[in-house]
């Protein structure tokens, strides 16, 4: 009897379990990736030929509006969150200007989708017009969603230099993320680091394996925080900060940097991302314990 009540309460305690993951599904929709969460839009991984590059939106927090600016007149090229790159071999494959560089999405395709997970594998050329290819990458991108107010992007990239590159001093360099007006700290927002250095003075040119930027509109806290993985090369990258809403871990800008990053042929890169889209702040969120889950992964 005793077993049979067992039997019984561990199938129950699996069915629980199950019907309470959420549901990730991606469909491919013209020149974009729409991801969906139990049905809702999260987010499109977009990759239009028109564009400077691939990136993400909208990155809908739990209260369904955006926590990414998609571009405004004053920094155009900061294209909600996306990766990129500045003066490499004498190309721009970060700022408005196709000519003078553009990352293309030569296939991307869903290799898993409508259980608890969505997973995307990309693969991207670096190119400008009258020049060779310095760059492709490989791309793989998770997304899930741990619960109800939290959803997660992991975004791991391979950069392959096809020729010696040369990637002179820049501060517009890799993953990097726009936040929200609404959100920003010159909007009452909050910008936090894993040290609790907090805003723009705090944060900028320092090390920490995470940001976290938050704030509250219509009566609601939510935010974003992206992590660095401590598998990364530069890791623990310093940020360059703003607090307008603009974050990214970059390892290419800093006095320290006075020479230029030179890398092979045949060289490298391997990145690891995770980004978390949350409601409250970063202590309700319980950021520092996600990391210290990440870094374990």
């Amino acid at each position: 009897m005793r077993k049979t009540v067992f039997i019984i309460l561990l199938i129950a305690s699996f069915y629980s379990v199950a019907f309470s993951q959420s549901k990730v599904t991606a469909e491919k929709v013209g020149d974009k990736i729409e991801i969906r969460i139990n049905g809702n839009l999260f987010t499109s991984y977009i990759l239009s030929e028109f564009e400077k590059y691939p990136f993400f939106y909208p990155v809908n927090g739990p209260s369904n509006a955006s926590v990414t600016s998609f571009r405004n007149a004053n920094y155009p090229h900061h294209s909600s969150l996306f990766f990129g790159c500045d003066k490499v071999n004498a190309g721009n494959y970060w700022q408005e200007g196709l000519d003078d560089g553009q990352i293309i999405s030569l296939r991307a395709d869903i290799v898993e989708t409508g259980s608890y997970r969505v997973v995307i594998e990309n693969e991207c050329i670096w190119r400008r017009p009258g020049a060779d290819a310095p760059i492709k990458d490989k791309r793989k991108i998770i997304v899930s969603a741990p619960s109800k107010d939290k959803f997660q992007i992991d975004f791991d990239i391979t950069m392959e230099m096809l020729m010696d590159v040369v990637i002179e001093k820049t501060n517009h360099s890799l993953f990097s993320g726009r936040m929200d007006p609404d959100l920003a700290v010159i909007n009452g927002g909050v910008m936090i680091n894993a040290e609790g250095d907090m805003g723009e003075k705090g944060t900028f040119g320092k090390g920490s394996p995470w940001i976290d930027c938050y704030g509250k509109r219509l009566g609601k806290t939510e935010g974003m925080a992206i992590m660095q993985h401590p598998s990364n090369d530069w890791y623990p990258a310093p940020w360059f900060t703003r607090d307008y809403g603009f974050f990214s871990p970059t390892p290419m800008y800093w006095p320290e940097n006075d020479k230029n990053t030179m890398l092979k042929k045949g060289q490298q890169i391997k990145l690891r991302y995770r980004v978390l889209i949350h409601s409250g702040n970063h202590l309700e969120a319980n950021i520092a314990h996600e990391f210290e889950k990440y870094k374990s992964e």
